[in-house]
């Protein structure tokens, strides 16, 4: 086997959510979750980093044209999410709580067969919801 890079690809994204239970009262609500459950909304400007890996090609020197990952996240996920309410507007985010952590792990979803049968490995989905919170996740860890 020869050598193994990472490539990274970053998008952003602006979203619309709540974090909310409807079994719980208002209180409980905020309790929980805060400023996130405001009952209209509040948004972010997410940033969306891509890692892959593979073995760079002999003919051009990466393991995937990173134009083509952008095109890639592009169709599959970022036209569904950005300036979006990821509670009301996105098909893969119906019925699950729209917390980072559960975000991440459907954007993997989304993305990790179109980029697998390129010949590179989906790495890692990381998301900064804010410049002091990210969520990384490695697929099915």
């Amino acid at each position: 086997m020869g050598k193994i890079v990472y490539a990274t690809r970053r998008e952003r994204f602006n979203a619309a959510h709540k974090l909310w239970h409807d079994e719980w009262d208002h209180a409980k609500n905020v309790e929980m979750f805060g400023k996130c459950s405001n009952p209209n909304w509040h948004g972010h400007n997410y940033e969306l980093f891509v890692t892959i890996k593979g073995e760079p090609s002999e003919e051009t020197g990466y393991c995937m044209d990173l134009k083509h990952l952008r095109d890639i996240v592009e169709k599959y996920v970022t036209s569904k999410l950005d300036h979006k309410n990821l509670n009301l507007d996105v098909d893969f985010m119906k019925g699950v709580k729209t917390s980072t952590e559960n975000l991440a792990i459907k954007i993997w979803e989304q993305l990790e067969p179109h980029i697998n049968q390129t010949g590179c490995k989906l790495h890692c989905i990381r998301i900064t919801e804010t410049e002091n919170q990210a969520v990384e996740y490695f697929g099915g860890e």
